[in-house]
Parts: C-alpha cells; sequence; structure tokens
C-alpha cells in the first residue's frame, strides 16, 4: 500500500530551482501587465547572497565541534546561508533586493538527544543564541537567526533525526523523531500500512518537528484535525533538562504539558520526537469540486456541514476574488460564483455514505458540482505556489498571506473589514485581495488571505509592515486570533498581549525564564 498524495512529480521542485516554463501563463502576465501598470517580463533574477564573517569565539566554536563532532559544526557560507532565513514575502524580498540576510554563525547539525543537550549547554556558557530549525518553511519570522543581546547565533538543524522509532498497531501511534520531513514520514508509515495525513501546503519541505512547534493545519484538518490535536506524547529538550510529556490518552493531572510544548516555537527548548495518531491508509479518497452562488451562500452550506454533518474531512471555499483568480490562472474563463472544495477519505462504504449524504444537502443548497477535477486542478496548483509567488515578486508584486480564525458569528463581518484594511493601507499600489475558508470547527472557521499589489520601489518592506499592521490590528479588535496555522514568529510577537492578556504573556516569561534561564533559545520569537 502507498500513500498518493496527488503531488508534482518532482515535489522538491517547487522549493527549488525555477521551471524551465514560467508558472505564469503569457495571458496571465499581459492581465498582470495591465492591472498592475507593470512589465512582468522585464524581471531580473535574484543577487548571490552574501554572509557576514562568523561571529563565534574560538572558544564557542570549539565547544560546539565538540558536542557533534567537526563535520556536523559547519561555519561555510553555502550552509549558513541556506539557514539564513524562512520563506514569508519579507525574507524572499530581502535576497532579492540584494541585501544581506542575516546568517547565523554556525551551523549544528546534532544527532541526537545527549548531542541536543551538549550544543544547548555550549551555547548557554558562551553566550551563544539557538535557532532550531527543521525545513526552513516559516513565513513570520519563525526561524530568522536572531542573536537578541548575544554576540553570536547558531542555527540548529534537526536533519539528522530523521527516524520512525516505533509504529504500535495495535494502538495506532506512531513515533517520529522531529527532523523527518512530510512526505518521509509518510512513506516509512506507508511500509506499515498507516498514514499521518497531516498535508500542509509546506508538505515538501516541513518537519515534524516543525508541524509540532507550529501546531501546524494541513489540507484534511476539518476532519482530521489540526496537528497539535493528533500528538499523544512529546520529548524536548530545554537547557534545564529534558521533557518526557504524555503517558496516556487522556488524562486529568493537571494542565495539559504537552500543549505548551506544542507551540512553543522552540523558545523553551527542541522538540526531538513526538508520538501521534495515524490511520490506516484510505481505501478511498474522494475530493470533488462545486459552485455556489456567493460567499455568503457558501459560509452556510460549510458551517452545517461542519455543525450538523456529514462532516468532511476535506472541506475550502474560495471567496469570489479568489475563484476568478484561480480560474484565471488555470487558463480558463472565469465563472460566477465561488468554488466550494469539498473531500472524504476513508473506507469504500464510509466514503460513499458521508459523501452521498453531503452530495444531496449541497444540491438542496443550490450548489452546482463541477466533479474530481476541480478538485485535481486546486491540489496540483496548491503544490506549485511558493515556485509561483517567487515569480510573481521577481515580476515586480506584493505577494504575501495571512490567516486566522472566527466564530461563525463573526466571519463574514471579519471577511469584509480585513479586506477593507489592507485595501486602504496598499492605497495606490492597486491591491487585488482574495480569501478562502478552511479548517471548520463547529463554531467556526479559519480564514486565509492572498494579497497581491504592487510593489513599492522605494520601501517594500514598510510597505508590507504597514499593510500587516492593519489587517492584524483588524484582527485583534473583531476577536479573532491572530494566527491560526503560521504560529507567532517574530511577525505577530508584538499582538501576543492582545491575543492572551498581560498575565499570560508573563506565565509565557516565567515558563521561558525557568526552562531556558540563560535566554539562548529563538530569542525574538513567540514572545513581545
Amino acid at each position: 500500500m502507498t500513500a498518493d498524495f496527488s503531488l508534482p512529480a518532482d515535489p522538491a521542485s517547487a522549493w527549488a530551482a525555477p521551471p524551465e516554463t514560467p508558472l505564469v501563463s503569457q495571458r496571465v502576465r499581459e492581465l498582470l501587465a495591465q492591472v498592475f501598470d507593470i512589465d512582468p517580463d522585464a524581471a531580473t533574477p535574484a543577487p548571490a547572497t552574501v554572509v557576514a564573517e562568523s561571529r563565534l569565539t574560538p572558544a564557542a566554536t570549539t565547544a560546539l565541534t565538540d558536542a557533534v563532532g567537526g563535520e556536523h559544526a559547519r561555519l561555510d557560507t553555502a550552509s549558513r546561508a541556506a539557514h539564513a532565513n524562512g520563506m514569508s514575502y519579507l525574507d524572499l524580498l530581502r535576497r532579492r533586493t540584494g541585501q544581506a540576510p542575516a546568517a547565523p554563525d554556525a551551523v549544528i547539525v546534532p544527532g541526537d538527544e545527549t548531542e541536543i543537550a551538549s550544543v544547548l549547554a555550549a551555547c548557554a556558557a558562551h553566550g551563544v543564541a539557538v535557532v532550531p530549525f527543521g525545513g526552513g518553511t516559516s513565513v513570520v519570522g519563525g526561524v530568522r537567526p536572531d542573536a537578541g543581546p548575544r554576540a553570536a547565533v547558531v542555527a540548529l538543524d534537526l536533519s539528522r533525526l530523521d527516524r520512525l522509532v516505533e509504529v504500535d498497531v495495535v494502538s495506532r501511534t506512531a513515533t517520529l523523531q522531529a527532523g523527518l520531513t512530510g512526505p518521509r514520514a509518510e512513506a516509512l508509515l506507508a511500509e506499515h500500512g498507516f498514514t499521518l495525513g497531516h498535508i500542509p501546503q509546506s508538505f515538501e519541505r516541513a518537519t515534524i518537528g516543525g508541524y509540532a512547534a507550529t501546531r501546524s493545519a494541513g489540507q484534511l484538518s476539518t476532519g482530521w484535525g489540526r496537528f497539535d490535536a493528533l500528538v499523544e506524547h512529546v520529548r524536548a529538550v530545554t537547557p534545564a533538562g529534558t521533557l518526557d510529556l504524555g503517558r496516556a490518552p487522556g488524562t486529568a493531572a493537571g494542565p495539559d504539558l504537552v500543549q505548551l510544548i506544542l507551540g512553543s516555537e522552540g523558545a523553551f527548548g527542541v522538540i526531538t520526537e513526538v508520538t501521534v495518531r495515524v490511520r490506516p491508509i484510505p481505501e478511498v479518497r474522494r475530493h470533488e469540486g462545486w459552485r455556489v452562488a456567493s460567499f455568503a451562500a457558501g459560509v452556510q452550506i460549510v458551517r452545517a456541514l461542519g455543525q450538523d454533518g456529514p462532516r468532511p474531512d476535506l472541506l475550502r471555499l474560495s471567496d469570489e476574488t479568489e475563484t476568478a483568480l484561480g480560474v484565471a490562472t488555470a487558463g480558463e474563463e472565469a465563472g460566477d460564483g465561488c468554488l466550494l472544495i469539498i473531500g472524504w477519505e476513508g473506507s469504500a462504504e464510509d466514503v460513499a455514505h458521508r459523501a452521498d449524504a453531503a452530495s444531496a444537502h449541497l444540491r438542496e443548497a443550490g450548489a452546482v458540482a463541477l466533479g474530481e477535477d476541480a478538485a485535481a486542478s486546486w491540489r496540483e496548483g496548491r503544490f506549485r505556489a511558493p515556485r509561483l509567488r517567487d515569480e510573481l515578486l521577481g515580476a515586480g508584486l506584493l505577494v504575501e498571506t495571512l490567516e486566522t480564525a472566527v466564530r461563525w458569528r463573526d466571519l463574514e463581518t471579519l471577511h469584509a473589514t480585513v479586506g477593507e484594511r489592507l485595501g486602504a493601507a496598499l492605497d495606490g499600489a492597486r491591491p487585488i485581495v482574495a480569501c478562502h475558508l478552511s479548517h471548520v470547527y463547529p463554531a467556526g472557521a479559519s480564514l486565509y488571505f492572498s494579497v497581491l499589489a504592487r510593489q513599492d520601489p522605494d520601501d517594500p518592506v514598510a510597505q508590507w509592515q504597514g499593510a500587516k499592521r492593519a489587517a492584524t490590528d483588524a484582527l485583534a479588535a473583531g476577536g479573532a486570533t491572530i494566527t491560526h496555522h503560521h504560529a507567532v514568529g517574530a511577525d505577530h510577537a508584538p499582538w501576543m498581549t492582545a491575543e492572551v492578556g498581560a498575565s499570560g504573556v508573563e506565565l509565557l516569561r516565567a515558563v521561558k525564564a525557568h526552562l531556558d534561564p540563560a535566554g539562548v533559545m529563538n530569542p525574538g520569537k513567540l514572545l513581545p
């Protein structure tokens, strides 16, 4: 049995070298030129990366080398540049505009928890900051190598922690090391007939540790739950010692410390291993596209399925703008209404039962079936997005996303408000703001906004920071979360007090002070 997630033939191609054929068709390039008054064919390649000399002292270098061995303590320019930033618009923009990235002073690649503990001790002793690094896919500055008040910072690359430790076929759990990528984890589980089925857009490069550290959500989270909901047990090495949390499927032994570590973004310590619930590889995967009359009509349909069932595993509703943009990119004429992607996975009997009942509800609500091809086109385009974004950025466009989650009663108002705030903040840049609803809960859902605008040639960084600030202020004021699955990182940290309150922030600071007394773990992230 194999796990098939309809990835490109070479999934890594979406993150690696540019394809031979541009992803943006000539017709769409002409449309972009007309809408934004730019020349999309005049893009210039990004300049070569330049990094400063390492600031590690000889004593710190020796201590780190002793901890992991010479070949796993890398000070070469290529290794450091590869760990300089994540995948946010600002990260890509800084590279493309020739700004030297704030590269780590070394890349340290431990092989086990003992070596990690030695690295953290060496960093605390020598005043060196540590940034845990998995796939480097953060879009909120979560892996930005910030030294804080210290003289140097190292990236702690977890790629050597890449084992499937155990599969418990009776309990249907699997223990995975933090450095496993999504595709590798699925391949190893498939050998035992199981799947984790957690498929975020960063699936090709993101790691198990990154999923846990950011409380990641995937395309099946409506039915299967976010990653943090799948975790039964977690191990983490902190400067104060190793945490081994989660003894049973459920407990009343005080607050859930597993959830305290999930989402901690490397600010408390290094997640090394998780035990997660897994499922047998689905016998059937049925994903379909439907067209609904409007976003408002679609919200009512989605809410009914989320609250009253039958609950799909995959549920995603694009608003009118995203629907039109998506169809245009596929080279087809834009139709009216909104695109709804819905999917079920499991046994043939279960899928048929849920899908048929949902289809009857959709038709009764006025939705029009588009078939499985529409869902297949969406899946294919989903994994092309990273390279597509880089192409558009190179053409002189601002291309970025932000996401939230909100209760049903406030969802449509917030959808309109955030779009208005982004439009006003980017006035003059001809902004297009698109959105989709996904990750459905009984009480609400996630909204994911995509922004396309003409890039400010004088100060593109300040341009997006102003728009991001306006949108996030609206989220905080509108009762929504500042982040649903992109985590806090550096970019959302200023709004953490609005999210959890002053006492909540102080509680997190107290946890960090206990677990990380020297303050070396991922400075500038999570906490304001």
